[in-house]
C-alpha cells in the first residue's frame, strides 16, 4: 500500500441555486458564486492524466478514505462519483480563497499537489470511483414531508434523483452523508459558504429546523444509479 501523505479536509457540498432572494437573506458577495477564470477555466480544458489523478488523490485519501466514501458521521463527505466540474470548481475556489476551508487550504496548494493539471486529474479520478452503498442517513421519521419539500424546492437544480448537473456545476447530492449535508446546509444558510449560490441561500431562509432535517434525510436516501454504486466493503485496488 502506498504511504499516505498530508491530510485534506472536506471538499464538496451543496452549491446549486433555487429561487429568488428575499430581505431576510444574510449579506453575501454574489460575485464569488461561480466567477470562473484562473485555474478553474484552465483545469476545465485540460486532458486528464489517470496516474497523476491516483497520485494526487493519495493526499485526499487521508481524510476522504481510499474509497472516496468519506465518513458516515459527516466529518468528511463522500467524493466518489461526484461530477468532475464540481470538484474542479470547489478545489479551485479553495485555492483562490473564494471558499473558506482553513484546514484544507495549505494542503491544496500547488506546492503540495501540483497545478491546474493536478486539479483536472484528481477531479476525473474521483468522478469515476464507485459510490458508497451505505452512506449515512437521517432518522427516517419525516420522509413524506422531505419528499414534498424536495420536489418543490430542489428538483429544478439538483434533479429529481439528486443527480445534479456537471455542465452547470450543480453537485450530486444523492448518496451523500446526512450529517455532512446538514452542516453544509447550515453554513450556506448563515452565509459562511462564500462560494454558495446566493439564490439557494435566499431560498432556504424560510426552512424551519423540521424542514431542514426532513428534506436532507430524504436527500441522503436518494440512490445513485446502480452502475455507480460499489459493493459493500469495496477496496480501492489503486492503493493495494
Amino acid at each position: 500500500m502506498k504511504r499516505l501523505t498530508l491530510p485534506i479536509a472536506a471538499l464538496l457540498a451543496l452549491t446549486a441555486p433555487l429561487y429568488a432572494q428575499d430581505a431576510t437573506t444574510p449579506a453575501v458577495d454574489t460575485s464569488s458564486w461561480n466567477q470562473g477564470g484562473g485555474e478553474q477555466d484552465e483545469a476545465l480544458h485540460l486532458i486528464p492524466d489517470h496516474q497523476n489523478g491516483i497520485d494526487t488523490y493519495e493526499v485526499c485519501s487521508a481524510c476522504h478514505q481510499m474509497t472516496g466514501w468519506g465518513l458516515t458521521d459527516g466529518t468528511f463527505p463522500q467524493l466518489a462519483g461526484q461530477h468532475p466540474n464540481v470538484i474542479i470548481k470547489q478545489l479551485a475556489d479553495i485555492r483562490a480563497q473564494n471558499r473558506d476551508n482553513p484546514t484544507m487550504y495549505p494542503f491544496s496548494l500547488p506546492q503540495e499537489i501540483g497545478g491546474a493539471q493536478s486539479i483536472t486529474d484528481v477531479a476525473d479520478y474521483i468522478s469515476k470511483l464507485p459510490m458508497n452503498p451505505e452512506n449515512g442517513v437521517g432518522a427516517g421519521d419525516d420522509l413524506e414531508h422531505g419528499a414534498a419539500l424536495y420536489a418543490e424546492n430542489c428538483v429544478r437544480c439538483h434533479g429529481d434523483q439528486g443527480q445534479g448537473d456537471n455542465e452547470k456545476f450543480y453537485p450530486r447530492i444523492h448518496g451523500q452523508h446526512y450529517e455532512y449535508l446538514i452542516r453544509q446546509y447550515q453554513w450556506i444558510k448563515e452565509g459562511k459558504r462564500r462560494n454558495a449560490n446566493p439564490d439557494m441561500m435566499a431560498q432556504i431562509q424560510k426552512f424551519t429546523d423540521k424542514d431542514t432535517k426532513a428534506v436532507l434525510d430524504y436527500v441522503s436516501r436518494l440512490k445513485p444509479p446502480a452502475e455507480m454504486i460499489g459493493e459493500p466493503g469495496w477496496e480501492n485496488p489503486d492503493f493495494e
